[in-house]
């Protein structure tokens, strides 16, 4: 399935955009936590969704000589990106978490080096909660959105990303607290 296809096509259902408009979009605070698209990858797929008559594409002057294309989703494009948002797909495959392997193979480190790994690695998931906390407050997120706003899409996700952060810092305070402590 071509995710990227949908993700694009929900960008421009909001409104019209340029390709520059779209990865932007991908690199912004609201996307970038939990999907991101290169440059590299989201003018091909434009492309294909030109070719699919999914979008069209209007090229506009900016100042005196600068063309841009403005991207709109036509109405077929906006029929599969509905079809795509109803359908109830399983479950995926758990993703790669390198730092979970890591920890399964534990049994070769020494006590102070898994503690030392378990550590910085709570650092690490306390200053991601940190930002992504921070973000939800500069949103004014203070209490979820209207849900028929692009904001409450943002919300839950954001939402969720800060509720994943905390789990994984309990479950690494939990391996923490299993360690042995140091002898003296």
């Amino acid at each position: 399935m071509r995710t990227l296809k949908y993700a694009i096509l929900g960008l421009i259902n909001r409104e019209p955009m340029t390709g520059y408009d779209i990865t932007r979009e991908f690199n912004s605070n609201n996307l970038a936590n939990f999907w991101y698209a290169k440059h590299s990858q989201v003018y091909p797929e434009l492309g294909r969704l030109m070719e699919e008559k999914l979008v069209t594409c209007e090229v506009v002057i900016q100042g005196e000589k600068l063309e841009k294309k403005l991207y709109s989703i036509t109405p077929e494009g906006k029929a599969q990106l509905l079809e795509w948002l109803m359908k109830n797909e399983p479950l995926e495959a758990t993703p790669k978490d390198v730092f979970r392997l890591r920890m399964y193979f534990s049994d070769f480190m020494t006590p102070e080096e898994l503690k030392n790994q378990l550590s910085l690695q709570l650092e690490k998931h306390i200053l991601k909660k940190k930002y992504l906390t921070d973000i939800m407050h500069e949103n004014h997120h203070d209490q979820a959105p209207a849900i028929t706003t692009p904001e409450f899409g943002d919300f839950m996700v954001l939402e969720g990303a800060i509720m994943r952060e905390e789990s994984y810092i309990a479950w690494i305070q939990n391996c923490l607290a299993r360690c042995p402590e140091e002898e003296k």
